[in-house]
């Protein structure tokens, strides 16, 4: 999720109970309150991880400071103390959608490179962290709207990847870094075609397979499909299906690739006009959800009570609320009953094309896109067959009662429930057992993320 004003994350990883020996997950949490993040360390279900990452320390525009808020300098310790205790991996993410502001200059030169990677490798020293997570989706890219960017921010990330791999400290700690669907970009701004030396350096990298966007002129659709190629023209904006494609092309293998999965979904504003249809006696009703309904694009109301408000980003910028719904959140609204189920008087219905559900309160005339037991069952599916290392939930504080977290565990084991999609992606049943699931969790927020190696963000 790219959360539009965040203060301090905690992420944290962790290997799964299904299997420990094959599995990881990652989670991360943001908290303010020492008090709340000590209480959120003591519901984690550390037996099913193997690594959990701490999320975020900030980027500077001194490559010789990384910045963490006071609270975190006291939680971290704390965090990584629990962890090692119950046998999971420790680790520390840099950056974030707010936090990657000054990536490319840390990396952009020489100089800067080397300091930087003596300010990483301090860090990791002073809190005893197993590995480091480089959450920069989109170098060579504007993000939020005020980073910096270079054409070659690329290429200086993998010179940067590989001058702290070759530090003595740099060998012994998991790097990872999470990306978006599509492959970073080269000097031309395309995709880049080849990125196989990222592979030599990375344990892992985590395919952020949410937050994908709508087009207003076709509708709302799915913000973590699975295929986008069956969807309209015009709303084919990247799937788990085209996402590992595109990364396995530009050449990471396959088993160094872990799916990132949703325990939220977004809404959107979409009047009871837009959804209904004629009875039989030529009343108007809505029968039945159509599929990417027409919406007021610019338009969020707040989602449950873990969406912010809004106010001015990291940027300066007017933002207003996320119109963000965690899975739990769907069931504190009303949306859903404690089982998953779709609670009385809300319409829904499952997209066969992404392989996710909606849902439609028509009285508030708000349509939510989101992930359920049944589509994190058939995402596990897909992770199963593909030979993928993993899953990295975001978040695991938007589960309930690890049923989502459940759900895909079992699926990446045993295989998933048997669809189009997943049975289109292998010929194979037989593939290698991921080694990694992650999870990331936010204080206010918990957020679940499978890694192949097994990572969870608290």
């Amino acid at each position: 999720m790219l959360p539009s004003i965040l203060p301090l994350y905690l992420l944290a990883s962790a290997v799964a109970a299904l299997g420990r020996e094959g599995l990881d997950s990652t989670a991360a949490l943001n908290d303010t309150l020492s008090r709340a993040a000590r209480s959120s360390l003591r519901r984690v279900s550390w037996s099913k991880y193997s690594h959990l990452t701490y999320a975020f320390a900030i980027t500077t525009p001194d490559a010789n400071t990384l910045a963490l808020d006071a609270s975190d300098e006291e939680l971290l310790p704390q965090f990584v103390s629990t962890a090692h205790q119950n046998g999971v991996k420790a680790s520390l993410s840099i950056g974030g959608w707010t936090g990657s502001r000054y990536f490319s200059s840390n990396v952009g030169s020489a100089r800067n490179r080397t300091a930087f990677v003596k300010t990483v490798t301090d860090v990791a020293t002073k809190y005893s962290l197993d590995g480091l997570d480089f959450d920069w989706e989109f170098p060579g890219v504007q993000g939020i709207g005020c980073n910096l960017v270079n054409a070659s921010d690329t290429d200086n990330f993998l010179a940067f990847l590989q001058q702290l791999r070759n530090t003595t400290i740099g060998k012994s700690l998991i790097l990872s870094v999470a990306t978006y669907v599509t492959p970073w970009v080269d000097p031309t701004g395309s995709p880049s075609a080849n990125i196989s030396e990222f592979s030599k350096v990375l344990d892992y990298m985590a395919i952020m397979n949410y937050d994908v966007k709508s087009n207003p002129s076709v509708g709302a659709g799915p913000h973590s499909p699975l295929d986008d190629s069956c969807a309209p023209v015009g709303a084919r904006f990247g799937s788990a299906t085209s996402a590992v494609d595109a990364w396995t092309a530009a050449g990471m293998p396959k088993d160094q690739i872990v799916l990132g999965v949703p325990a939220y979904g977004h809404s959107f504003v979409v009047p009871s006009g837009e959804m209904s249809g004629s009875s039989d006696n030529g009343s108007t009703s809505i029968a039945a959800l159509q599929g990417y309904p027409r919406y007021e694009a610019g338009v969020k109301r707040r989602g449950d009570r873990w969406d912010g408000e809004g106010g001015l980003d990291v940027c300066g910028a007017t933002v207003g609320p996320g119109g963000v719904y965690t899975y739990w959140g769907l069931i504190e609204e009303g949306f859903l009953n404690d089982d998953g189920s779709v609670a009385s008087g809300v319409k829904s219905r499952f997209d066969e094309c992404s392989q996710t559900p909606f849902l439609y309160n028509a009285t508030a005339g708000v349509h939510v896109s989101y992930d359920n037991l049944e589509s994190y069952a058939i995402k596990g599916g897909f992770v199963h067959l593909m030979g993928l290392k993993g899953f990295a939930m975001w978040e695991a504080g938007g589960d309930f009662k690890d049923a989502l977290l459940d759900s895909i565990l079992n699926a990446t084991q045993n295989g998933g429930p048997p669809t189009d999609k997943s049975q289109s992606t292998s010929t194979s049943s037989s593939l290698p057992r991921l080694p990694f699931v992650s999870g990331q969790f936010i204080w206010r927020h918990l957020h679940l993320l499978s890694l192949g190696l097994g990572s969870w963000f608290l």
